[in-house]
């Protein structure tokens, strides 16, 4: 039996609240960040020149802004491919059934609940060039000393390890649960038609885990593009040389160091179209290939 609401208005009042919020902050700023990045501040920001699309030819034309570009995808890449199978791999061991797992899943998922910016210290000092805990165990048992944050080869590196450990926590949680959700009689069955632990992961496991794949996937890749800038800021603040001045963070100079309020906006609106685009094409690709239910 459906139920109906007494009155036709009442959904929307309820709603009302909601709308409102996502409303300021949501659908106003997007919609002002695409008006901004038509105009080009002067006067310290406090006058506005009509300059219709000439802030996104110099975006397209700018060597700087390619290079950013290309750091991005190369941090968004190591972000989500090292990311998933490391968090997989130790949700593997995490779900056995041992004596105090439950105390190891706790401490496995911890530093998600730390903040960028403490997370960013964390890693700034175990990259220390001179007392850090890396640069103590390469000198003792490798004999060099590697300069992680000052390098601009190794640099990159260092921030894409710092931004898969600190969103370890939140894929392990949803890999568990995937894996917890796993029918044993399924896994069972194979096990009786002779298949191995490795061909039971790749030929049941893990296409039962496509649609928890599929989601962290795209929750990783909007983290690596809109929410490693504190670990950025953190670390290196874009350098050296740029070796890691990724679009989020390049946005935060344009804006509120060099008060470039239009090309700002003009990146904020390719990083938006950028995503939604990457987005689209995993749901045209790997979409097709997500299996709901066993």
């Amino acid at each position: 039996m459906q139920s109906k609401f007494p009155n036709r208005w009442l959904p929307l009042i309820l709603l009302l609240p909601t709308i409102a919020v996502c409303a300021v902050f949501l659908y106003y700023p997007v919609a002002q960040s695409f008006e901004w990045s038509l105009y080009r501040a002067a006067f310290m920001g406090l006058k506005r020149i009509y300059v219709g699309f000439q802030n996104y030819v110099r975006l397209f034309t700018s060597s700087d802004y390619h290079k950013s570009l290309v750091v991005s995808l190369i941090f968004a890449a190591g972000v989500v491919v090292i990311g998933l199978s490391i968090s997989l791999a130790i949700a593997l061991l995490a779900n056995r059934k041992i004596r105090g797992a439950r105390i190891y899943r706790l401490l496995l998922i911890w530093p998600y609940a730390l903040s960028p910016a403490v997370a960013g210290t964390i890693w700034l000092f175990l990259f220390n060039p001179t007392s850090g805990v890396l640069t103590y165990f390469t000198d003792r048992f490798f004999g060099f000393r590697l300069d992680w944050l000052t390098n601009a080869n190794l640099a990159l590196l260092g921030v894409i390890v710092a931004a898969v450990w600190k969103n370890l926590g939140y894929n392990i949680v949803f890999f568990l649960a995937g894996l917890q959700n796993v029918p044993g009689e399924i896994l069972e069955a194979a096990r009786i038609d002779g298949a191995g632990p490795w061909k039971c992961f790749w030929k049941v496991t893990f296409p039962l885990l496509s649609p928890t794949t599929f989601f962290l996937f795209i929750m990783n890749l909007i983290y690596a593009f809109f929410g490693a800038f504190g670990l950025i800021d953190v670390m290196t603040k874009g350098g050296p040389v740029n070796a890691t001045n990724i679009l989020i963070y390049n946005l935060y100079r344009d804006a509120f160091q060099h008060n470039k309020w239009g090309m700002a906006s003009a990146q904020s609106v390719i990083l938006f179209v950028l995503v939604v685009v990457l987005t689209l094409i995993q749901f045209r690709t790997t979409g097709r290939r997500v299996h709901y239910g066993a």
